[in-house]
Formats: C-alpha cells, sequence, structure tokens
C-alpha cells in the first residue's frame, strides 16, 4: 500500500468519525440522526468535487507540465471516477 493511500484513508476515517454513522437501522430516532450525518457528508463530498472540479477547468489550458498534469488527472477523476460528463 502506498504513502499516497494510507494519508488518503486516515483522512477518511477521520471524516467519518467527524460526521458520525450515516447507514439507517430502522429505527426512527437513530434514523433521524444518520440521516442528517449522511446530508452532511454529501454536503463535505460536494465541495470536495466543486475543488477538483475547479481544478480541472481553470487549468485545463496551463502550459507548464506541472499544472497541466493537475487539471489532467482532476478532468480524468471527475469524468471516469465520478461519471459526470
Amino acid at each position: 500500500m502506498s504513502t499516497e493511500t494510507i494519508e488518503a484513508d486516515a483522512v477518511y476515517v477521520v471524516v467519518m468519525k467527524l460526521v458520525g454513522r450515516i447507514n439507517p437501522v430502522g429505527k426512527t430516532e437513530t434514523d433521524n440522526e444518520r440521516f442528517e450525518n449522511l446530508k452532511k457528508l454529501c454536503t463535505i463530498v460536494d465541495n470536495l468535487v466543486a475543488k477538483i472540479d475547479e481544478i480541472a477547468y481553470k487549468y485545463k489550458d496551463a502550459h507548464e507540465h506541472s499544472v497541466k498534469r493537475s487539471a489532467e488527472y482532476a478532468h480524468n477523476f471527475i469524468i471516469n471516477t465520478i461519471g459526470i460528463k
């Protein structure tokens, strides 16, 4: 496992601890709380995807290799991983 993967996994664990459980269990009180956690997580994901899309769009015409590489990586992530066209 790469260092990048380990670091990303650690961030994921922290975010999920901060958000809280999101899986419904069929009990109204618990599910209401988990629904609010799910909404929170969706907002976080939306903000992250918007940031990635910003990189893809803002730097798509860059001439510097390192900048263009980031834009292409972000674009490919948006199209191929998330499936947004």
